[in-house]
C-alpha cells in the first residue's frame, strides 16, 4: 500500500506507475473517493462537536428551550449514525482500490511489458556435449528416478521422486539453508498456510489471488513462497531499531494453483503444483541506501549459490509491466537449461520499500524515536524441483548418470548419481 499522503499530493506520480505498471486502477475514481471521505469525516466532526455542546446545555437550559435542545440533540444523534454508516462504508471502498494501488518503479526500469527485460550479466558459458544430451525428462526415465504413476494419485504437474534424485533434492534444500545460516540469516521452518491478511500483507491478494488455493472450510490459505508467513511476523510490533535489519531464511513446502498456466511447461519438473523453497527475507530501516545494500547482499547470494552448484546463469532487469504492482526494482536470476536452448528463472531478488510494510503494519522506531514503516525486501535461495532440471541436464555424463558438484558431494556422500536398481 502506498502513502495516501504522497498519493493525494502527487498524483501524477502514480498515474505513470498505473500506466507503466499496466494495472487497471481508475485513480482520479480513487481520489474522488478519498475526498468523499474526508468531506464525511470532517462533517461527522461538526455534528459530534455540536451534539457534546447541546448534551452540555440541557441540564442548566430553562424548561422553555429543554425540549428543543433534546430534539436537537436527538437529530443529531441520528445523523452521526447515518455518517458513521455512510463513512464505513465509503472507507472500505477505498481501502478496497489503495490496495491496488501500485509502487512507483525506481527509475533505472525498463519501461514495457516482458519483451523490455533487459539482460544485465551472464557468469558462465553453456555446456558443450561430446554426445547427444537427454533433456531432463529422459534422465530421469533412463535412470528410473521419478515415479509416472503419481499423476493417477495426485493428478497432472505433480512429481515424485525417486532413488539418488529423492535424496538429491533433500540435499540441495538442507545445502541452501545451511548457505544462509552461514551469511547470517536465521533459518526458520514454516507452515505452508496463513490467513487471508498475511496474502494481503505481501501484495499476493487482491492481485493474484487465483494463483492461490483456499483450503477448504477454514481461513486459511496455501502460500506459494514463505515471504507470505516472514513478511507477516512482526505485523503490528514496534521493533528497536537495533534489530534491523532482520533477515530470514524461510523453508516450506509451496503451493500454487498456476492458474491460466494450461499448456506451458506441462513435462517434466519446470511448472509443479507443489515445490520446495528456501526463501530469502529482509526486513530493514526506511533509507534507500539501506534497501539497496540489502539488495546486493540476497542478489550476491542466489549468485553464489548458484556458483556453487556450477551452473551457467544471467542476471535481467526487469520491466516496468512485467515487474508487479508492489515492487521498486526487480532483478530475475536466470539458469540455462541446455533441452531449451534458452535461460529460465530461478530467482526473483525482489524490492518492495515500505509498499509491504504499510499493508501489513510492519514499523519500528528510528533513533530520533519516531515510528517509521520499514522496508522489506525478498529472493529465493533455492527452489526445487525446478533447479533439478538444469542440474541434471547441465551436469549428465555420456552414460546417462549425473556429476554433483562438488559442493553438494559431502551432503550426497558420492560424486555422481546413479540410476535406481
Amino acid at each position: 500500500m502506498v502513502d495516501l499522503k504522497r498519493l493525494r499530493q502527487e498524483p501524477e506520480v502514480f498515474h505513470r506507475a498505473i500506466r507503466e505498471k499496466g494495472v487497471a486502477l481508475d485513480l482520479e475514481a480513487l481520489l474522488a473517493l478519498d475526498q468523499e471521505v474526508q468531506e464525511l469525516k470532517k462533517r461527522l466532526q461538526e455534528v459530534q462537536t455540536e451534539r457534546n455542546q447541546v448534551a452540555k446545555r440541557v441540564p442548566k437550559a430553562p424548561p422553555e428551550e429543554k425540549e428543543a435542545l433534546i430534539a436537537r440533540g436527538r437529530a443529531l444523534g441520528e445523523e452521526a449514525k447515518r455518517l458513521e454508516e455512510a463513512l464505513r462504508e465509503k472507507e472500505a471502498q477505498l481501502e478496497a482500490l489503495l490496495l491496488q494501488v501500485p509502487l512507483p518503479p525506481w527509475p533505472g526500469a525498463p519501461v514495457g511489458g516482458e519483451e523490455a527485460n533487459r539482460e544485465i550479466k551472464r557468469v558462465g558459458s553453456p555446456p558443450e556435449f561430446s554426445f547427444p544430451p537427454l533433456d531432463h525428462v529422459a534422465l530421469m526415465e533412463k535412470n528410473g528416478w521419478w515415479e509416472p504413476r503419481i499423476s493417477q494419485v495426485s493428478g497432472s504437474r505433480s512429481y515424485a521422486l525417486k532413488g539418488d534424485l529423492a535424496l538429491y533434492e533433500l540435499a540441495l534444500l538442507r545445502f541452501a539453508m545451511d548457505f544462509m545460516a552461514r551469511r547470517g540469516f536465521l533459518p526458520m521452518t514454516l507452515p505452508s498456510y496463513a490467513r487471508e491478511k498475511a496474502f494481503l500483507g505481501t501484495g499476493h491478494f487482491p492481485a493474484y489471488r487465483d494463483q492461490v488455493w483456499a483450503i477448504a472450510e477454514t481461513d486459511l490459505y496455501l502460500t506459494g513462497t514463505a515471504e507470505v508467513v516472514l513478511n507477516a511476523l512482526h505485523s503490528g510490533e514496534i521493533l528497536p531499531y537495533e534489530a534491523l535489519p532482520l533477515r530470514y531464511a524461510g523453508y516450506a513446502p509451496a503451493f500454487r494453483s498456476e492458474a491460466g498456466s494450461f499448456g506451458k511447461d506441462v513435462r517434466g519438473l519446470m511448472r509443479v503444483h507443489q515445490f520446495h523453497k528456501v526463501e530469502q527475507y529482509v526486513l530493514t530501516e526506511a533509507s534507500l541506501e539501506a534497501s539497496d545494500r540489502a539488495f546486493q547482499e540476497l542478489l550476491e547470494n542466489a549468485e553464489e549459490i548458484l556458483r556453487l552448484l556450477e551452473l551457467p546463469y544471467r542476471l535481467v532487469e526487469v520491466a516496468t509491466g512485467d515487474m508487479g504492482p508492489g515492487k521498486w526494482r526487480q532483478v530475475d536470476v536466470e539458469v540455462y537449461l541446455p533441452s531449451e536452448g534458452r535461460y529460465r528463472e530461478t530467482h526473483s531478488c525482489s524490492a518492495l520499500l515500505d509498499w509491504q510494510a504499510r499493508r501489513a503494519n510492519l514499523r519500528y522506531r528510528d533513533p530520533e524515536g519516531r515510528v517509521r514503516y520499514a522496508y522489506t525486501l525478498n529472493n529465493t535461495a533455492l527452489a526445487t524441483p525446478r533447479i533439478l532440471a538444469m542440474l541434471l541436464e547441465n551436469h549428465q555424463l555420456q552414460d546417462g548418470r549425473v556429476r554433483v558438484p562438488k559442493a553438494l558431494v559431502p551432503y550426497m556422500g558420492k560424486e555422481v548419481l546413479e540410476p535406481c536398481g
